[in-house]
C-alpha cells in the first residue's frame, strides 16, 4: 500500500522517535537492528515516489 507524502513523513518521524528511545534505553542489538531496518524502509519509500 502507498502512502502520501504527509504519511510518510508522520511514519518516518514516529520511527525516528521509536529508535531513538531504544538506543537511549540501550536495549539489545537485535532490537534497534529491526528498528533501523523498519526506518530505512520508510525512508526507502519515501525515495522511491519520488518525493
Amino acid at each position: 500500500m502507498g502512502y502520501s507524502k504527509e504519511e510518510l513523513i508522520e511514519r518516518i518521524e514516529a520511527a525516528r522517535v521509536v529508535l531513538n528511545r531504544s538506543i537511549d534505553e540501550r536495549r539489545a542489538y537485535e532490537e534497534i537492528y529491526e528498528k533501523s531496518v523498519a526506518l530505512d524502509s520508510l525512508i526507502e519509500q519515501y525515495i522511491d515516489a519520488g518525493y
